[in-house]
Formats: C-alpha cells, structure tokens, sequence
C-alpha cells in the first residue's frame, strides 16, 4: 500500500484524542507544516502529534469545520475492505444480542468507529446515510461488506441530509443494490408498522425513541393521550395497541399523518385515533380553547438547536412548546418531553420543563430520565454520540 501523507497537529493540541474523541478541528492543524488545502476532501492521511509520534489514520475533509475524523487508532497503512468489514461485523454482533428481530439502527457512525455512516435495518433492507466525504469515498468497500455479512434484498442510499452540505458533498437519493419496495415494514414493541424509505424523514423511522415509546405505551391503558409531532405514528399507535381509549396525533405533514392511519388500520386501532394535520402550537392552543384534556402528552419535536448560535431561538421554542402542553394535562397528567438538539443538556432540557410548569402552576415529579435506545450506543469519549434526552413526569396541580 501507498503510504500516507502525515496531517500535524498543533502543540498542546493532542488531549482530547488520546483521550478517545475521534474528531480533529481545522484550528488544531498546523497548516505550517501540514497544509491541508494539499488534501482533497475523502484522503485518508497518517495522524502525527506535534512531536511527530502517529496517532493513527484519519479521513480528511479541508472544507470542515471537522476537518479529519480518526478511523484507525493502531494503525499507519490507508483503510480498505479489512477494517471496513471488521467494523460492520462487530456492529451486527451488538445488534442481534440485543434484539430478536431485525428491526434497529445497525450503524451509527462513531459509536461504531465509522465516522459519518448510518444504517438502518428493515428487515431485509437496508437504508443508509453517508454525512462524510471519507466514508463517501469507501461506499464500495461498505456496500460489499453489508451484502456479505446481511445478505439484503435491496440497499437504498439517503444521501439527502443537510450534513452534507457542510462536507461539500452532492445530495442524492439511489437504490444502490436491488429493490426497495414503496414501503418498508418495521416492528417495534411488538407493534407493526410501514414507512416509506424513500419520501419519508431520514431514513423513514426514528429507532432511537424505542425506549420511550415502550414507556409510554406501558402506562397508556385507559388513558387519553396525544402525540405532538406525530409523524407517522410511532408514539400514538403503540399507546392505542397498549390500551389508550383515544390517541390524536398531529404533525403539518399529510403525507405522514396517512402513514400514521394506514399503520393505525394495520395495528387494528383506528376507531380510537385521530389525525391533525397543523401546526404543533397553534393546534395545541386550539385543542385547549375547546377544552381537551389529556392524560398522556407526547412532545418529540425536531431539533430546534442544530448550531450553537440557534442555543437561544431553540431553548424559547422548546419552552413554548412545553408551556402549551401544561394547558393540555388533566391532573396527575404524565408529560414526555423530548430534545433530539445536541445541544441542549439533559439538565437544560429539565430546567426548560421545569419553568414551563411553574408558569403553569403545577407541580413536576420526574419519573424517569430516558435517551436514544441501545441500538445508538454512546461512545463515552464523544460526548457529541449522546444527543436523544427524554424526561418523564407527572404534573400535578
């Protein structure tokens, strides 16, 4: 193999990586002796601290504000097939202990020491996100490493997220491999469900709520619950097949509030569900206005932080979101308020709940604190894996 252009550090600037975090900022580089407008964005280089000792392989984007992610600790030579495989081997294994059924995110990203791929199984397909140029750059070597250990039917490419953008990459959506049926099925909590892989959000479904949704349905027997940001109802319809006597989910989408009733129908409890299409606010304040109570209220909006300087137009929205929700629980009412913002700490999160209540006049007795499922494992050196908060409580007047 071709040995690898080295990519130096700056003194001082090795800490946080032989720490465990796997990303390396364009301010870190010593552009002196490394320049990084030398690389194209995919290159794989040899890592060296400022002292010239390697610290391992990285795949290189100088566009990026991350401009190199570490791929390979241990070693000096570029990565192929070999490593590739062996990565997605060992994310296969942690899934089939974990679950019984092929139904869960099989790759997220560097938890699984792959920077910037996802992938998400649906039985015998596979849809995957590619977020960098360097993981862009070994899309064969991935795609042959998935046919040979998954065996999939067909392999559809999402390559349509906003991350792309920041790594100057095109956006695309492709069937790389086979067919990939309008709809794709999904099982979860012991409830069934269809999403569309190719017009739906991400990759059709959002498995990191798992947990989540077996804690609501598990308290959703006899109860009045609704489901804000619905999308196709994963929240609502899990609480109906749990017992819940009436679910309304609202989302501004119609295509997916007719993926939610056509899973309604497919779960058999469409007499006790309705569908809003609208605004998650106004739709709230409307409900409360002609006097609609609930007993479960679910808020899983999208991220309202996605950068750093949106911290305090998203914490406002969150904290209207979840004043708007107080209006809507009956007493002793439980509350699921979610944040999938990077951004906005757990503690944040429960402070923002918190106000919320006190705004309200009600009492807060958190039940439980949940994140994203075991499927999206968090890597304890980047603390930037653990992005999924999920506060559980009672409200009481």
């Amino acid at each position: 193999m071709n040995a690898l252009a080295p990519l130096q550090l700056r003194r001082h600037e090795d800490r946080r990586l032989r720490q465990g975090h796997a990303w390396v900022y364009s301010n870190e580089i010593d552009t002196d002796a490394t320049p990084l407008k030398a690389f194209e964005p995919g290159d794989q280089a040899l890592l060296l601290s400022a002292s010239g000792r390697p610290m391992g392989v990285v795949l290189v984007n100088p566009h990026s504000l991350i401009c190199a992610r570490l791929i390979h600790r241990d070693g000096t030579e570029p990565v192929g097939a070999a490593l590739i495989e062996e990565r997605l081997a060992a994310a296969l294994r942690l899934r089939e202990r974990l679950f019984d059924r092929p139904y869960y995110r099989l790759v997220y990203g560097d938890s699984d020491g792959l920077p910037g791929l996802v992938v998400d199984r649906f039985g015998e397909h596979l849809v995957l996100q590619v977020g960098t140029a360097g993981i862009e750059r070994l899309l064969p070597e991935v795609l042959a490493a998935l046919t040979s250990l998954v065996k999939p039917a067909g392999i559809l490419l999402r390559n349509d997220t906003a991350v792309r953008a920041l790594e100057q990459l095109p956006v695309y959506t492709q069937v790389a491999q086979g067919e990939i049926p309008a709809f794709l099925c999904v099982e979860e909590n012991g409830t069934r469900f269809e999403v569309s892989a190719q017009e739906g959000q991400k990759t059709g479904w959002f498995y990191d709520h798992r947990p989540g949704r077996a804690r609501v349905a598990s308290l959703a027997a006899g109860c009045r619950v609704l489901d804000v940001f619905s999308y196709v109802g994963a929240w609502g319809v899990q609480a109906a097949v749990a017992g819940a006597t009436d679910v309304c989910c609202i989302d501004s989408s119609g295509p997916a509030l007719a993926l939610a009733a056509r899973n309604a129908q497919l779960n058999g409890v469409e007499a006790r569900m309705r569908f809003v299409e609208g605004q998650a606010v106004p739709e709230m304040q409307r409900l409360a206005t002609v006097g609609e109570r609930f007993d479960i209220v679910v808020l899983d909006p999208p991220a309202f932080i996605k950068r750093r300087k949106d911290q305090k137009t998203g914490e406002h929205a969150y904290q209207k979101l979840n004043r708007e929700a107080m209006a809507l629980l009956a007493d002793e009412a439980i509350l699921v308020s979610a944040s999938c913002s990077m951004h906005l700490p757990e503690a944040g999160l429960l402070e923002i709940v918190q106000h919320a209540a006190a705004q309200a006049g009600r009492t807060l007795q958190v039940l439980e604190f949940l994140g994203q499922g075991p499927d999206h494992p968090v890597q304890a050196a980047i603390p930037e894996t653990r992005y999924l908060k999920t506060i559980v409580a009672r409200v009481m007047r």
